[in-house]
């Protein structure tokens, strides 16, 4: 697609899905975990129950959506936001308003996706978010081709969508979703929620604040360029959060089901592996970062290439997402409640302290370096449980290393086998 479409129209888009994703998560109330980690997680009547929230939930999602983007038309009419600013561009509230139906669709999604979750079975989830992501990205080209616009973005995020919700239920086996509320279920969701809920809408802010702060401090352009950086960095971070939720909790969530003396082997078992890969990918990302960008894109894109690198400091803290699982598998939710507010104070007060300091590029380095703040405190939480084991903890540092020493392997084997 960026063969296709310019990078301002990639900057608007970041925005835009920005929003979506932070107002879906924001509403968080922990279904999903609910599910996986309940006794009750294959009841219908529970299921049920779940999936009218879930409902409920993307319908509010919409309106508050609705609300925003005329609020932003507005601003944006009466020149209350930085001239410069993504938040400028005509089209954002436009893209925001069509985006936002998203929510109403992902609400309706069947309940029979996390059942699968619980249940260790991946195959039909993935097969699912494969043929919703292989027709997302045919209507994407066809219309990219077609109009050279933004929406072809837009209808592939739609199409997404609707085809996850019609696929989960007439394809995916399993009970079949009514509308039916027990008393009992909501009030097993509003207590499990409640921490959830709690450490969502904060982590979320955290999450999604480097676009959120980008789109104050700089131009469509530039954040298009990082959008790019930062759609790599996403892909893995996306795929390791998707072991953590997929696998690490279903897995530590039977461990503490069946007692709690074998919780920290189980941790580390799903650890370790992970934390090899991740630090491993540090190192190569760190050194191979402008290579990557220069070979998958246009020359309009060179820019993106140091953002990566630097962005891929980030993968050093994202191991320990295995740990924050833990801590719902075990229903202490609200320790990630700690976790949460203590990015988003780091990120928050980091971020555009550097940018007003130093500028975009120091901004960039904060967001990437922000998420260690975590670090220290998840030991902390990690020891309370009895968790920490030092020998595995070093061990598997010295995948760093060995990924920057690979990449610049790579790099020496380009440059030698590529003509000046």
């Amino acid at each position: 697609m960026t063969r296709i479409l310019v990078p301002e129209m990639f900057g608007v888009m970041a925005i835009a899905t920005m929003v979506t994703v932070v107002l879906w998560l924001l509403s968080d109330l922990g279904i999903r975990q609910n599910i996986v980690q309940s006794g009750r997680g294959d009841d219908p009547a529970f299921l049920d129950t779940a999936w009218v929230i879930q409902i409920a939930r993307g319908c509010v999602q919409w309106l508050v959506s609705l609300i925003l983007s005329l609020a932003l038309y507005l601003a944006g009419s009466a020149h209350w936001l930085p001239a410069e600013s993504v938040y400028m561009a005509p089209v954002l509230p436009w893209v925001i308003a069509v985006v936002s139906i998203t929510a109403i669709i992902n609400g309706a999604v069947s309940t029979k996706m996390s059942v699968e979750h619980r249940n260790l079975n991946q195959k039909p989830i993935i097969l699912v978010e494969l043929i919703s992501q292989v027709t997302a990205l045919v209507v994407m080209l066809a219309l990219g081709l077609a109009t050279r616009s933004i929406w072809a973005l837009v209808a592939g995020f739609l199409v997404s969508a609707l085809t996850t919700t019609l696929l989960s239920h007439f394809w995916m086996s399993g009970h079949a979703n009514r509308f039916r509320v027990e008393k009992k279920a909501m009030q097993e969701f509003s207590s499990f929620g409640k921490w959830v809920f709690a450490s969502s809408a904060i982590g979320t802010l955290a999450a999604n604040g480097d676009r959120l702060l980008l789109g104050f401090f700089v131009n469509s352009q530039t954040l298009g360029l990082y959008s790019i950086a930062a759609l790599i960095i996403g892909a893995i971070d996306g795929t390791f959060n998707r072991l953590f939720a997929t696998v690490s909790l279903p897995m530590l969530s039977a461990t503490a089901r069946s007692g709690r003396e074998n919780l920290r082997e189980a941790y580390y078992k799903i650890r370790v592996p992970l934390d090899l890969a991740l630090l491993f990918l540090c190192g190569l990302l760190i050194s191979t970062g402008q290579l990557i960008i220069d070979v998958l894109y246009d020359h309009r894109y060179a820019g993106s290439g140091g953002m990566l690198r630097v962005l891929a400091l980030s993968l050093f803290a994202l191991r320990f997402g295995v740990a924050h699982q833990l801590y719902v598998a075990v229903a202490e939710p609200r320790l990630l409640m700690l976790i949460s507010i203590t990015r988003a104070i780091s990120l928050y007060t980091l971020t555009p302290a550097l940018y007003y300091l130093y500028g975009v590029e120091a901004c960039i380095w904060g967001i990437a370096l922000h998420g260690m703040a975590i670090v220290p405190l998840t030991y902390y939480l990690n020891a309370k449980l009895g968790l920490n084991d030092v020998g595995r903890e070093l061990k598997v540092l010295a995948a760093f290393p060995l990924g920057y020493l690979f990449g610049e392997g790579i790099n020496f084997l380009w440059r030698v086998s590529i003509p000046t």
